[in-house]
């Protein structure tokens, strides 16, 4: 428990700094809080069922990706405007590695429930399964985006953060399935370990 605890204190100071003095607070808002419903869920999920501290770990740098992504805004992220400068990229990339992080770590939750919830047997399919799920969560995800820059105009330019690259939500998709393959094929084993290893 005593990880757990560490978890939840980077979560909650991370999660501090990011909505101190934000870029834009909208579009803040609408970063983060998919990182914190998912706190609430795994909280009252909790005694039910428990991920593996891997998997929990995951989840965090995947939450701080969403937290400096809404601090900044993913178009403005400082790190990456100096990697454009110095690899000469047409657009600041950060929303790429949220996509990335998109499909990455996705793909081992829905792996862990998989297994130890036994479900599916026929083991086949069972990355192919997992890969599609994580492509439908990522292609959701376009869409709420596309809604919000519908519903709100100007307000979620950022959000929708394509910065004129009329190819932004194809390769959105792309990446967040990248993600979810090379997470299966660098983890898939460490992971198998990690569940073996389960002692609550």
């Amino acid at each position: 428990m005593k990880y757990i605890y560490f978890l939840i204190t980077i979560f909650s100071i991370s999660l501090l700094a990011s909505v101190i003095n934000p870029k834009e607070g909208f579009t803040c808002f609408l970063e983060i809080i998919p990182a914190i419903i998912g706190f609430l869920i795994l909280a009252f999920t909790f005694k039910k069922f428990r991920f593996t501290n891997f998997t929990y770990t995951l989840i965090l740098i995947h939450c701080i990706i969403l937290f400096i992504g809404g601090h900044y805004t993913y178009a403005e992220v400082p790190l990456f405007d100096y990697l454009k400068e110095i690899f000469h990229q047409s657009r600041n990339n950060y929303d790429k590695v949220g996509h990335f992080a998109q499909g990455f770590v996705p793909a081992m939750i829905i792996r862990e429930l998989f297994i130890r919830k036994e479900v599916i047997n026929n083991k086949s399919f069972f990355n192919f399964i997992i890969v599609s799920i994580c492509l439908a969560i990522s292609a959701v995800y376009e869409f709420i985006e596309w809604f919000v820059s519908l519903a709100t105009g100007d307000g979620g330019d950022a959000f929708l953060g394509t910065q004129g690259y009329v190819w932004d939500t194809q390769s959105d998709m792309l990446f967040a399935t990248i993600g979810a393959i090379t997470a299966l094929i660098l983890f898939s084993r460490f992971q198998d370990k990690k569940i073996k290893e389960i002692n609550f």
